[in-house]
């Protein structure tokens, strides 16, 4: 049994100290009273942490009322959550505990914001980013069957005493998605935008249903939902090069054109293509910030096929030259057999042959498969893969 404490007694953290407190034994704090059912309230954050293992915090990241939601707020400067609570919690916390307690952070914050601007405040403890997956309404049943437990730490190790708490919580066996600070930030951060454009595509079909004519979106929508193998599955979620082929990238422009016919009022297939483009741009500039003449590997727009039509290696490519860079490509799919020496090499995907290429020494290897072993002599980039060991 550990003892905990929830700062942050709102609609999220008392319902996720109830469940705790069936487990172990639990005090809460919050500003404002409350009346839980199976733990203590105290009177201040010293008699919350003093003498706990772990120590919760839930306590609101919001925004400015304007960007709720119940109004339109897209035409509004895009804004970050706001932390002042967040931060005089841990500014609050950090004079009554030590390394040898766990401060764990729940609340919802952006990608970078553990590592650039709040650890500074908590540096007396052992700190933890832990976002719940965790729907209103639904919070006890959720905190006890997620479908994944976010756990980040500075360097990416696992905290065993707060993966040890969890499973006396769960009655379901969730797996734990442990990574860095960083990844937790984006694994909350990208898993709840990621349901924002699921609903805003299948919602796009309904408008099309509306103004097209003969179609039933129920129909569209549940074979798709039912499309297990590649669209609700992990395909295409690993990151690299971009969308290629005969279909993919065009069928974006054949949709940006039914968009403007069926006057939708919007274009999301922009976006899509749009970013296609900046991702090669930046994947470009990346090759040639390590200097001007750059290989790519790979010219097909996909492994053991001789088809160049919608390469994202080939767009890639485009960028390179459009910025001063000297090209060229090797892929033994396509003929272009000659490997010249270059000062950057660009993997774009994997196959038997590329592990056996010899790199020069003293060359830069960008690998957006992130399978490259290090090599004497030769840098190897993982490219995606920004931690510290990686540079």
């Amino acid at each position: 049994m550990k003892n905990v404490s929830m700062i942050g007694c709102g609609n999220l953290g008392i319902n996720c100290a109830e469940v705790m407190a069936t487990k172990h034994k639990v005090v809460g704090y919050d500003v404002v009273p409350r009346n839980p059912a199976n733990f203590l309230m105290v009177n201040s954050i010293k008699e919350a942490v003093e003498g706990k293992d772990i120590i919760f915090i839930a306590v609101p990241t919001p925004h400015d009322k304007e960007y709720g939601g119940e109004t339109p707020s897209s035409h509004l400067p895009p804004r970050d959550f706001l932390y002042d609570t967040v931060i005089n919690c841990l500014i609050e916390i950090n004079k009554y505990v030590d390394k040898n307690q766990i401060v764990v952070l729940v609340s919802t914050v952006l990608v970078g914001t553990v590592r650039n601007h709040l650890i500074k405040y908590i540096p007396n403890a052992t700190f933890v980013y832990n976002p719940y997956l965790i729907a209103m309404g639904t919070v006890k049943q959720d905190m006890a069957n997620p479908e994944m437990i976010i756990i980040g730490t500075e360097d990416g190790s696992t905290p065993e005493v707060l993966v040890d708490f969890y499973k006396t919580l769960m009655e379901n066996n969730p797996r734990y998605e442990v990574g860095t600070w960083d990844e937790a930030e984006s694994i909350k951060m990208f898993y709840n935008t990621f349901i924002s454009m699921k609903l805003s595509f299948i919602n796009m079909i309904q408008d099309v249903a509306e103004s097209n004519g003969n179609i039933d979106v129920d129909v569209v929508g549940n074979a798709l939902m039912k499309s297990t193998k590649m669209i609700t599955s992990a395909s295409y979620m690993k990151a690299g090069m971009g969308a290629g082929g005969a279909c993919q990238p065009r069928d974006n422009i054949a949709q940006r054109y039914l968009s403007k016919k069926l006057d939708l009022g919007y274009d999301l297939f922009e976006a899509i293509s749009v970013s296609r483009e900046v991702q090669a741009e930046r994947m470009a500039q990346r090759c040639l910030d390590f200097g001007n003449t750059v290989c790519i590997v790979g010219k097909s727009y996909k492994p053991k096929v001789n088809v160049t039509v919608g390469s994202p290696s080939m767009l890639v490519g485009h960028y390179i030259s459009k910025h001063g860079g000297f090209l060229n490509y090797y892929d033994l799919n396509t003929g272009d057999n000659f490997f010249p020496k270059a000062e950057v090499y660009l993997i774009s995907y994997w196959e038997d042959w590329v592990e056996q290429i010899i790199w020069p020494k003293g060359s830069v290897v960008i690998d957006t498969c992130r399978k490259l072993a290090p090599i004497l002599g030769v840098n190897v980039i993982h490219y995606g893969n920004t931690r510290l060991s990686n540079k």
